[in-house]
């Protein structure tokens, strides 16, 4: 069961690496969260290095570009894998296609230099790639139903870039693609997650740090930090790795504070059928 610890700093010298959520650790996706990024930044000073992991449906360089107008100092981690890159190694096994694309204008970075072929008739394509609503990020899942299930129904495998279902920016609460893919999954549809929970993700980011280190790093001394019960905790918990709950991220609004925190962290971590190590209200060395 989770233990509440004050700050990373006590547990630093059980573990070698890190590898930390992004969305809901170290910022909001509107500023960053400065005493986060101070504790990697520590972390990597004084014990191994951090790679950051996150779901987001793009390559990793999309998601580090942000990181200046967020205030997220690039000194806090030493590199990252997103669900976007792993999805790309998926789709480059399925060039040139087609694919049916679901997602924005903004996402089609996944599918650069790849060859691949996008379609909008689901009777010519051979794969469904989701990487996020179309009306995002004011979008509900259910409106695409409809057309999820006729996905389905034509045997279409579906590649969801990016597993949450969903995720905070500032305040807000915003749908993302793993809602579709649970409707995908209802209707009888085959869900390829590159992404976490799921392996490929992790054996992108335990081979960087593995060429950080000069040397492999063993599940055992490493610890996964996240908000998400459903993606960071599960992956950690499949994987092996001890985790590092974080309370204020996606579930933040229902949090308990000061000494019902741990009972808290625990409730909702069981209902989830997941496990962590250590949890924490926020991410502080």
């Amino acid at each position: 069961m989770a233990v509440s610890i004050p700050g990373l700093s006590g547990i630093a010298n059980n573990y070698d690496a890190i590898l930390c959520d992004v969305w809901g650790v170290i910022h909001n996706g509107r500023e960053s969260f400065a005493e986060a990024c101070v504790a990697l930044r520590k972390f990597r000073e004084t014990r191994g290095p951090v790679v950051l992991i996150t779901n987001a449906p793009v390559p990793k360089h999309r998601v580090t570009g942000l990181f200046p107008q967020l205030g997220v100092p690039m000194d806090c981690f030493d590199d990252c894998v997103a669900s976007g890159d792993a999805t790309r190694n998926e789709l480059k096994l399925l060039a040139p296609g087609p694919v049916y694309p679901i997602g924005i204008a903004g996402d089609d970075a996944v599918y650069a230099g790849l060859g691949i072929e996008l379609t909008d008739d689901p009777a010519s394509a051979k794969v469904v790639c989701c990487t996020s609503l179309r009306d995002f990020p004011n979008g509900t899942p259910e409106p695409y139903r409809a057309e999820l299930t006729a996905l389905a129904a034509r045997g279409l495998p579906m590649i969801c870039a990016n597993p949450d279902v969903q995720f905070k920016r500032g305040d807000r609460l915003i749908w993302s693609a793993g809602s579709l893919a649970k409707i995908y999954a209802e209707e009888g549809g085959q869900v390829i997650y590159p992404g976490k929970p799921d392996a490929p993700i992790y054996r992108l980011a335990f081979a960087r740090v593995a060429e950080i280190r000069g040397a492999a790093v063993t599940p055992a001394r490493t610890l996964a930090i996240g908000d998400g019960p459903a993606t960071d905790m599960l992956g950690a918990n499949r994987q092996g790795i001890d985790g590092l709950f974080i309370g204020s991220g996606i579930h933040g609004h229902g949090m308990a504070s000061g000494e019902g925190f741990e009972t808290w962290a625990r409730g909702l971590l069981a209902g989830e059928g997941v496990s962590a190590r250590y949890a924490m209200p926020d991410l502080v060395w």
